[in-house]
C-alpha cells in the first residue's frame, strides 16, 4: 500500500484540485503526505534580486503552510517543502530521493486550461516519476471547495495479465472505504486474421471458435477476481474492436469517478513507462486516473535525451552564425 504521498502545488486553484483526492487517499492508506512547491528562476535568464527571491520563497512557504493547515482541519497531517529549480525536475528528483510511492497530480496548473486534457508539466512528471500516480482532471473544472473526494464508481480495466491484477488490493481498499461500485471491465476483440480477400468460410468458423473460447475464458477470469473483491462488484465484458474508445465510452456511460489500472498490460514492453492503453487514457481521458506502476525504478531504461544529457551535459547548442545570417 501507499506509504508516502507527494502533492506538487504551484499556487493555482487548478493545481489544488488534487487536494480533495489527496485527503481521500490519506484516509484510506494512512501515508506520509508531502506538499511541494518548486520555485524556478525567470525564463528570461535575467538575474534575480536576492531580496525579491527571498520574498518569493517566504510567500511560497506561507502558501504551503496555509494548505497544510486546511488539510490539518480535515485531520490530515502534511509536511511542506519548498525547493528551488525547474518544477518537473524538482518533483521527479524529490520523488525518487524520498521514496514517494504515489504522486497526486493535477492535470493542469498555473499555465491554465489548454487545448489538451493534460498540461505539459504534468505529462513530463508522469513520464519520469517512476512511481504510481493519481492524475486528477481539472477539465471540466472541479469544485475546489470540496474537502474530500468521494468515490462512488471505480472502473477497473483488465486484460487478463498478471500485471493488470496488481491493482486489486488498492481497488479493494478504496471500495471498502467508500462503499463504491466496482466494475471489472474487459474489452474482447475478435482474433486478427489479416487477409486481402474476405475470410473463407472455414476461416470465419475458426475465428468464431477462438472468440467463443476467449469469451468463456474471460468470463471465468473476471468471476474469479470478482470473488476476491467487495460485494458491490460487477463485471463488464464488451465485444469491440477499439479497446481504448470502448473504455472511454464505458467510463462516461457508467459515470465512473475513478479509473484504476496498471501501467502495463499483457503485451506492453517494459522499456516504456506505460503501455498503449494506459498512455491513451492519460492523454485523452477525462476521468481521474489511478495508475499503479508495476515496474521497479531499476527496471526503467533512460530515454535517449537522458543518455545524451549524461554524455554531453545540459548544454544549449547555439545556431551557427552561418544560419543566423540566413
Amino acid at each position: 500500500m501507499f506509504k508516502h504521498l507527494l502533492v506538487p502545488l504551484d499556487g493555482s486553484l487548478l493545481a489544488e484540485c488534487a487536494l480533495p483526492h489527496a485527503v481521500a487517499f490519506s484516509r484510506v492508506f494512512k501515508p506520509r503526505v508531502t506538499l511541494l512547491r518548486a520555485l524556478a528562476a525567470p525564463q528570461s535568464g535575467a538575474p534575480v534580486d536576492p531580496f525579491d527571491w527571498q520574498l518569493m520563497k517566504a510567500e511560497a512557504e506561507a502558501y504551503l503552510d496555509g494548505v497544510a493547515l486546511r488539510l490539518n482541519e480535515a485531520s490530515i497531517k502534511a509536511e511542506s517543502v519548498v525547493v528551488e529549480g525547474e518544477p518537473v525536475h524538482c518533483v521527479v528528483d524529490y520523488a525518487q530521493a524520498n521514496q514517494v510511492d504515489l504522486l497526486v497530480l493535477s492535470s493542469h496548473g498555473e499555465g491554465g486550461l489548454v487545448h489538451w486534457t493534460i498540461g505539459g508539466h504534468a505529462h513530463k512528471m508522469l513520464l519520469r516519476s517512476h512511481c504510481s500516480t493519481l492524475l486528477v482532471r481539472t477539465c471540466p473544472p472541479q469544485a475546489t471547495e470540496q474537502t474530500e473526494a468521494r468515490y462512488q464508481c471505480l472502473l477497473v480495466p483488465l486484460d487478463g495479465s498478471l500485471r493488470a491484477q496488481c491493482v486489486l488490493s488498492f481497488v479493494a481498499a478504496l471500495g471498502n472505504t467508500f462503499g463504491a461500485q466496482i466494475l471489472l471491465a474487459h474489452v474482447l476483440r475478435r482474433p486478427e486474421m489479416p487477409r486481402q480477400a474476405p475470410l473463407a468460410p472455414e476461416d470465419a468458423r475458426l475465428a468464431e471458435q477462438l472468440m467463443e473460447r476467449n469469451r468463456a475464458a474471460m468470463i471465468k477470469y473476471l468471476e474469479q477476481l470478482k470473488a476476491r473483491l467487495p460485494a458491490k462488484t460487477d463485471i463488464r465484458l464488451i465485444e469491440r474492436e477499439d479497446v481504448t474508445a470502448c473504455l472511454h465510452a464505458l467510463a462516461q456511460s457508467e459515470h465512473a469517478d475513478l479509473v484504476i489500472l496498471s501501467a502495463h498490460g499483457y503485451s506492453s514492453p517494459s522499456q516504456w513507462p506505460y503501455g498503449s492503453v494506459t498512455s491513451n487514457l492519460i492523454t485523452y481521458g477525462t476521468t481521474p486516473l489511478l495508475i499503479i506502476q508495476d515496474l521497479a525504478t531499476a527496471d526503467w531504461a533512460p530515454t535517449p535525451a537522458e543518455v545524451a544529457m549524461r554524455e554531453h551535459g545540459n548544454h544549449i547548442y547555439q545556431v551557427s552564425e552561418r544560419f543566423q545570417e540566413n
